[in-house]
């Protein structure tokens, strides 16, 4: 998530952006809409087709892992998996770095998906099944990727990123303490191919989207990807389902989504009883990222603001419940 400074709508600056792409349109009507979270995404029409600029200040993002995530969507285009298409600039650019009055920002325009999140469909045994072959594809694919040039950072690089951060925060000794327990944790799980590659890590509901016409899924947002073991982009999307499943129905549905996924890629029996600890990573990361996003208050915050603030605190609290206990 980025710093909430960063939150507010800023068209000038996405227009100044995206003039670096051909666009339909003059302002005030050039977006359709927005969205800000980890990135600020605006989304316009070219040619009649919408298409979105995605873009971020480069103090809050990694270069490298931004070319080396474009680098992953071109392999799994190549061959012939569901994702996004990455749209270049005038210039022939993928990844455009530009100096604007508010900064210097990273962006990126991508073109829009057919279909609709899995979270608009009927969730019926069906879609689960092709929900989970579509990830099962996903890893088959990472299993046999080998970058090209820039490379995307791992956990272990995320856990040094927050051990940095909290080593600042001397209040923080039980998130540290987590930090250190989850360190010593991996260190002897196996990395194998069959186990350890590429993930997308946020393979939740709304950023896969199911086209009826094809029945075939296709993913977006593949900022937070990282090099992880194959199981946490299970968990990740198995306690995402749980937000829009009913409690009765949940077994049932993650049944579906496990038949789906191993009618592509083997799940390593040795790790689905281990789901716990990558679920306690997951809380651990969301944890830090959103302590650097409100480290900073002003006075006279719009309502707005004070109530995302509050949200958040209250996030940080459920995150924070199991850290410090033995995995």
């Amino acid at each position: 998530m980025l710093k909430l400074k960063y939150l507010f709508n800023n068209e000038d600056l996405a227009e100044m952006l995206v003039s670096n792409w051909e666009y339909d349109g003059q302002s005030p009507d050039l977006f359709k809409t927005y969205r800000i979270s980890s990135n600020a995404t605006y989304s316009y029409q070219f040619n009649g087709k919408t298409q979105f600029l995605r873009f971020a200040p480069t103090s809050e993002k990694c270069r490298e892992n931004l070319l080396a995530e474009l680098d992953f969507i071109s392999y799994l285009r190549s061959k012939e998996y569901g994702v996004l298409e990455v749209v270049e600039s005038k210039s022939g650019e993928k990844l455009v770095e530009v100096q604007t009055p508010w900064g210097k920002y990273y962006a990126t325009v991508f073109k829009q998906v057919p279909g609709v999140p899995i979270s608009e469909t009927e969730l019926n045994d069906h879609i689960m099944f092709n929900y989970g072959k579509s990830l099962g594809k996903l890893h088959r694919l990472s299993s046999e990727y080998h970058p090209v040039q820039s490379k995307r950072w791992s956990f272990s690089d995320v856990l040094a990123s927050i051990e940095s951060v909290l080593m600042d925060l001397p209040h923080e000794t039980l998130a540290l303490k987590e930090t250190k327990l989850l360190k010593d944790y991996f260190k002897s799980l196996p990395k194998t191919k069959s186990h350890f590659g590429l993930i997308h890590y946020d393979f939740e509901y709304d950023n896969v989207f199911y086209d009826t016409k094809s029945q075939y899924c296709h993913v977006i947002d593949f900022d937070d990807a990282m090099y992880h073991w194959y199981v946490m982009d299970i968990e990740q999307t198995l306690d995402s389902l749980q937000d829009c499943i009913p409690p009765e129905k949940y077994q049932e549905k993650k049944e579906c989504f496990l038949d789906g996924y191993r009618t592509e890629f083997e799940i390593q029996d040795d790790m689905l009883p281990l789901l716990s600890a990558f679920r306690r990573f997951a809380d651990l990361y969301g944890y830090v990222r959103i302590l650097k996003s409100t480290e900073d208050q002003w006075n006279h915050e719009p309502e707005w603001l004070v109530g995302l603030r509050g949200g958040l605190i209250e996030a940080m609290k459920n995150k924070s419940k199991c850290f410090g206990k033995d995995l």
